[in-house]
């Protein structure tokens, strides 16, 4: 424990998510050891981010505008929208390159444990979405864990009486991975989602 305001930067800093005591202590004495120039570079770009940064209207990821650059982007195919819990999906998602379409971030998924039900997320803001006769397909690529599986599954029944194809990405083993390595539900979903090869 150190004395007064140390203290308090170091359990703000352990707030953060995925930062430790340790972590948060390390980050602490980089602060105090950088020079007063830095430190105010990164206090103004943390009030410039919450003064400036919305969520956009039409898909709800972070934008500086009324509408992400995806969403105003006119090479998207409009008629495909990829669900993801958030925005951080958009981003892993568009590393790919593989996608041209357009995304609908939930902010969240469905946790009964954590009191996130399904009025707590995006997804009447969805169906708003859905109502337009050119939407196609829906991609659900909620995370595959016990939350992202119950989303999916909540989604698949909600979308089920709908004309619109509802799929959901392919999970299995990872490249470059064991298959000793890889956990019961892993290895099911690989061969639940096998493929022909000839």
């Amino acid at each position: 424990m150190y004395d007064g305001i140390v203290q308090e930067l170091i359990d703000e800093l352990g707030r953060l998510p995925g930062v430790g005591p340790k972590s948060a202590q390390r980050i602490a004495f980089h602060l105090i050891e950088s020079d007063l120039e830095s430190v105010n570079k990164l206090a103004d770009v943390l009030r410039e981010v919450k003064q400036k940064v919305r969520f956009c209207e039409v898909c709800g990821n972070v934008s500086e505008n009324q509408r992400c650059g995806i969403c105003v982007d006119p090479k998207r195919d409009l008629s495909v929208i990829c669900v993801v819990e958030d925005s951080k999906d958009i981003n892993a998602i568009e590393r790919t390159r593989e996608f041209r379409g357009s995304y609908h971030v939930l902010g969240g998924a469905i946790s009964p444990i954590a009191g996130v039900g399904p009025d707590q997320l995006r997804i009447k803001d969805l169906m708003k979405r859905l109502a337009d006769p050119g939407i196609k397909e829906v991609i659900l690529a909620t995370n595959p864990n016990l939350e992202g599986e119950a989303t999916a599954t909540y989604l698949t029944r909600l979308l089920g009486a709908m004309e619109i194809s509802v799929t959901k990405l392919a999970s299995g083993l990872p490249v470059g991975g064991d298959l000793e390595y890889a956990d019961d539900m892993t290895l099911g979903r690989a061969f639940e989602g096998r493929r022909r090869v000839n």
